[in-house]
């Protein structure tokens, strides 16, 4: 299992939020790129970054900053947050992001097939889950698609990586949703990817033991409660 250490971006700063409440936003670094040469100096291959006020707005506000990091480290990159059209995909893959996460968008008939069809597996659908259903623009709004309805419509769409947030269990240090990824990767032929709540070295071994593809840490990573080189030894 791989581990992607997280970077949540707001105004070009890494922050953490919690259940997506930007009213709850914690600043923990004002130089992401620092903060990504620590998760490869601790090990990591792999990275996730969000753009915060992409996925509440629209549009990459944090661009420059998420091009800098894949620069600057080398990192295997996933990206979300305010991928809402082909042309920001593109935009993205062309300065080395190797896959994109589409949220909102993926939402819209068509966009997900159109997407996988013209970028493959740089493409991944991220699944933000409220009570049970798919909530949009930066978890502000739960929609009426069931949760597993709508990721079983990303795998017949072509999407091979499904990223899959607990909203609920998010930036709580609650432990993960274990029953949750256990049910995702016993009924989808997809990378599953958990994210929220992952809090301890034995949430990691637990998501491992179901033979998920990977794991994101957050704020775990920056209050210390997760030393990422366990992590990934763990991981492996």
């Amino acid at each position: 299992m791989l581990i992607y250490p997280a970077i949540d971006l707001y105004a070009g700063q890494a922050v953490r939020l919690v259940k997506g409440d930007y009213a709850q936003l914690t600043v923990y670094s004002p130089d992401p790129v620092s903060v990504a040469r620590d998760f490869a100096a601790s090990g990591a291959t792999h990275m996730h970054m969000v753009d915060l006020e992409g996925a509440r707005d629209g549009g990459t506000p944090n661009f420059a900053t998420i091009a800098a990091v894949k620069a600057e480290t080398g990192l295997f990159c996933e990206v979300g947050g305010g991928v809402r059209d082909m042309a920001t995909i593109e935009r993205y893959v062309g300065a080395g992001i190797d896959r994109v996460i589409l949220g909102t968008a993926a939402t819209r008939d068509g966009f997900a097939e159109e997407a996988a069809a013209e970028f493959g597996e740089h493409i991944a659908v991220g699944v933000d889950i409220r009570d049970g259903f798919v909530a949009v623009k930066g978890w502000l709004e739960k929609t009426e698609l069931e949760a597993f309805d709508f990721c079983r419509r990303m795998q017949d769409a072509g999407i091979k990586t499904l990223i899959c947030t607990d909203i609920s269990r998010d930036g709580m240090m609650a432990g993960t949703n274990v029953e949750l990824y256990k049910k995702l990767s016993g009924q989808l032929e997809l990378n599953v990817i958990a994210s929220g709540g992952v809090s301890s070295l034995d949430d990691v071994k637990r998501l491992k033991s179901l033979g998920l593809h990977g794991a994101i840490i957050g704020k775990a990573y920056y209050t210390g409660a997760i030393d990422l080189r366990e992590a990934i030894a763990a991981a492996h």
